[in-house]
């Protein structure tokens, strides 16, 4: 088999590792993220691999800042200002001064058709397929949303059809998220015909990377190219699903069926709850304020990384983030032009990073440089540092504590160049067993996109959330459905449902109905037995297996410890990662060439 190779583009390093090893580490390029990509393969391989599995932040960062397309909608007459009457929620319940972000389309770029359908899919009014209004001038992309397509997406494939042979580019909401609440469906459909222009150009050029690309969706989950540059609001937590995915496979591996991964790069810090060997999923994620109906895994993302900068508000209150140096300038110790402290250079005043060190394409550090901005700045490292570390707790706990979890049985598996800097003093705070840091921490999220299976998930709505007649045949539809679209009749196929208790306005995603009063217990405290449940969506993921396991991954670093143990205090310098081990820890060597470490005397 030829070379298989993952990369992940995050905001300061693009990571790429292959499967048999070789590893590199260069500065990503935000003004051409595919450059970065191609310029890993070429110092790792020199040749374009057989196949690349990717990771992106392009829809992430597009969406955060506000560089897509603009966007036109069509929904059902009387409807078209759903995008910004949104919910009656407010994004700060007691800061009067918080606004919902500026809605993606423009008052003057939503347009309406006649013809209507009712609550049970039900046509109630015939479309008016002639009276399919034309986008202005300069629209870019069009999204098509009407009201309970979800149920049946016969009247916004008409209008579709209507657009498309105009030449738009369209992207209609039942096509890719075919569920109930129709703020969130148009939202999504929004969002993804947002992006599109954004990121056609950028998925095109990797199709001469490799043989073969697949993209990593937020699921967790890689698909092929052409799947990807149709849905790519799918693509919002690319990188850090892989980086969930391989860190639950490095816990299970290490003999912790629960865990929480902790990602900390060099712009954001990534946390995702595993249980059971599983990475917590959702059907719902929110980016830059917008709402994204579409399956992910469920991963919290902070502000908080190596880059982020510290410091002083207004009042005086020392701030850390979530503004970051990014790849370019960076941390002022890189010397690429940076002048305001950040994590990483505290990191590297307080000695968790070693003096002398010399970060891949960027040379020696430099300290005096850090000294100096962080003076001039009026702070200090020992403050930046507990700063930091508050707002990822922050985090770890909303996973967690937040999620009915006792933080105290998980084990934290840390990771990216960052994590394993600050993991033992978040394990502390938190009270968790054991601190994991994974072989290639680095790099894992690369590792992570090599180890992830390839699929998909379907899911449609329920017209009769009390009626469960017919379920069993129809997710049984929905199962053939997902192996089709994946293409591999042989696919492995499971099945859920987003169930509730009558009068709620949240659903929790089970096996089967029955299954729902006990995982109500467990995630909200109580449940309450004989009270009816409805149903809302069924789905059905189907999947292949990865292209390479994380056993094969981590066969070169096995055996790499020389001592039977190491203690705190110790700073361990590996050529992908700094792990600093305070006083009190100790660890030594587990499964997949991982340094497992605990609080001394309970190390075993």
């Amino acid at each position: 088999m030829g070379v298989r190779a993952g990369a992940d583009s995050g905001g300061t390093f693009t990571d790429l590792v292959t499967a048999s090893g070789e590893v590199s580490k260069v500065p990503s390029t935000p003004d051409d993220p595919g450059r970065a990509v191609r310029e890993a393969l070429e110092a790792a391989l020199g040749e374009p691999p057989e196949l690349l599995a990717h990771g992106t932040t392009v829809a992430t960062n597009a969406l955060l800042q506000r560089r897509v397309a603009r966007v036109a909608l069509v929904a059902t007459e009387g409807f078209a200002d759903v995008i910004e009457i949104a919910r009656q929620d407010r994004p700060s319940l007691y800061d009067q001064w918080a606004d919902r972000p500026e809605p993606l389309v423009a008052r003057s770029d939503r347009l309406e058709v006649a013809g209507r359908l009712a609550a049970d899919g039900s046509e109630v009014t015939p479309l008016d397929a002639d009276g399919v209004p034309e986008p202005a001038g300069g629209v870019e992309a069009v999204a098509v949303s009407l009201l309970h397509a979800d149920l049946s997406g016969a009247h916004e494939a008409a209008v579709a059809a209507v657009l498309r042979s105009r030449g738009w580019d369209v992207t209609v909401s039942s096509e890719v998220g075919p569920e109930f609440r129709e703020y969130e469906r148009t939202s999504t459909a929004v969002v993804n015909a947002a992006l599109r222009p954004v990121c056609a150009d950028y998925l095109a050029g990797l199709a001469g990377a490799a043989a073969e690309v697949l993209v990593m969706t937020s699921a967790g989950a890689l698909v092929e190219l052409p799947r990807a540059e149709a849905v790519p609001a799918a693509l919002l937590l690319s990188g850090p699903a892989a980086g969930a995915r391989a860190a639950a496979l490095v816990a299970g591996a290490c003999g912790f069926a629960d865990a929480v991964g902790f990602d900390m790069g060099g712009t954001s810090t990534d946390v995702c709850l595993v249980l059971s060997g599983e990475p917590a999923v959702s059907a719902q994620h929110e980016v830059a304020g917008f709402p994204v109906r579409l399956p992910s895994l469920d991963v919290h993302t902070v502000g908080a990384g190596g880059g982020s900068i510290a410091r002083l508000d207004e009042g005086g209150a020392l701030v850390v983030g979530p503004e970051s140096a990014g790849a370019v300038p960076g941390p002022v110790c890189y010397r690429r032009g940076g002048s305001e402290p950040t994590v990483t250079d505290a990191n590297l005043l307080l000695g968790r990073i070693p003096a002398g060190t010399a970060f891949s394409g960027l040379g020696e550090l430099d300290a005096q440089a850090a000294r100096s901005a962080m003076e001039h700045a009026g702070i200090t490292p020992e403050g930046v540092i507990e700063v930091v570390n508050a707002t990822m707790t922050q985090a770890l706990r909303k996973v967690s504590v937040e999620r009915g979890v006792d933080p105290a049985g998980l084990a934290l598996v840390a990771f990216g160049g960052a994590g394993p800097l600050h993991a033992c003093d978040l394990a502390d705070e938190l009270g968790a067993d054991a601190v994991i840091v994974p072989a290639g921490a680095g790099v894992l999220s690369a590792m992570g996109l090599l180890s992830s299976p390839q699929g998909v998930e379907v899911v449609r709505s329920w017209p009769t959330p009390r009626d469960h007649n017919g379920l069993g045949e129809e997710l049984e539809l929905l199962a053939a459905r997902a192996r089709r679209s994946l293409g591999d009749p042989e696919a492995q196929v499971s099945t859920s449902l987003d169930c509730r208790y009558a009068g709620q306005s949240h659903e929790l995603r089970v096996a089967d109905v029955a299954s729902f009063g006990a995982e109500h217990l467990r995630m909200n405290g109580y449940e309450r037995p004989g009270d009816p449940i409805e149903v809302t969506a069924l789905r059905a993921a189907a999947t292949l297996p990865a292209p390479v396991s994380m056993e094969e991954l981590c066969t070169s670093w096995v055996g790499r410890w020389e001592d039977d143990s190491v203690a705190g205090p110790q700073v361990v310098a590996r050529e992908d990662c700094t792990i600093w081990i305070p006083a009190g820890w100790e660890g030594r060597e587990g499964p997949l060439g991982t340094l497992v470490l605990r609080r001394s005397g309970s190390v075993s």
